[in-house]
């Protein structure tokens, strides 16, 4: 089984569907989860609000940091069909680093195992990735504003197209329910007080939906 290892934790808070900064992973066994990622999202009404109600809170955001991801599908699904149990990729680059990452969708598309690493050439991994039985979706550019709450992860995302974005998210036991955890990361988001809708698609999905007129 695989758990999850922050590589600079000092530098970059982890999780909230995109990670920022590059997380390794290390094998604890033969089978099972050890731990997946967990999150919850939603789109903001009221940016200002959402910066006070977290300030309020002691939630300091990071400097923004420039998101370039492509999205990839395994050969054969197709959009409308379900993501669980299917594994997915993306190739990032930010601040001159890229990232690979796959995740499977384990109770719901934002309850994910996910493992992630850097790779030195992002278009010989595009080509790469391609081979080993995956096709381009969306492509999906975003600025990204992070923060650690306890246990949480939070990020403030501004997508192009689609708008600005809470994501809520904790890495979590196997032990421990995905729908559970949504449901405690949900409650938080409630308690804030500010104007969010909550949405259960990825930002693909929201892309490719945006661009459709859906």
């Amino acid at each position: 089984m695989w758990a999850r290892r922050d590589a600079d934790q000092c530098d970059r808070a982890v999780g909230c569907d995109d990670v920022t900064g590059i997380d390794t992973l290390q094998m604890t066994g033969s089978t099972g989860l050890s731990a997946y990622e967990v999150e919850v999202k939603y789109r903001v009404g009221d940016l200002a609000a959402l910066e006070a109600a977290l300030a309020a809170r002691g939630v300091v955001l990071s400097v923004p940091v420039v998101q370039d991801d492509q999205a990839y599908a395994r050969v054969g699904w197709e959009y409308g069909q379900s993501k669980i149990g299917v594994p997915f990729a993306r190739l990032r680059t930010e601040r001159g680093r890229h990232l690979l990452t796959v995740k499977t969708p384990v109770a719901n598309e934002l309850s994910c195992v996910e493992h992630e690493t850097e790779v030195a050439d992002r278009e010989q991994m595009h080509a790469a990735i391609q081979q080993l039985g995956f096709y381009p979706t969306v492509r999906i550019r975003k600025s990204r504003r992070t923060a650690m709450l306890g246990l949480m992860s939070l990020c403030v995302d501004e997508v192009d197209g689609i708008g600005v974005f809470l994501e809520i998210e904790r890495i979590v036991d196997a032990g421990e329910t995905g729908e559970g955890i949504q449901v405690e990361l949900d409650r938080f988001a409630r308690e804030l007080g500010v104007s969010l809708t909550r949405v259960t698609d990825t930002y693909d999905s929201l892309i490719r939906a945006a661009r459709a007129g859906v």
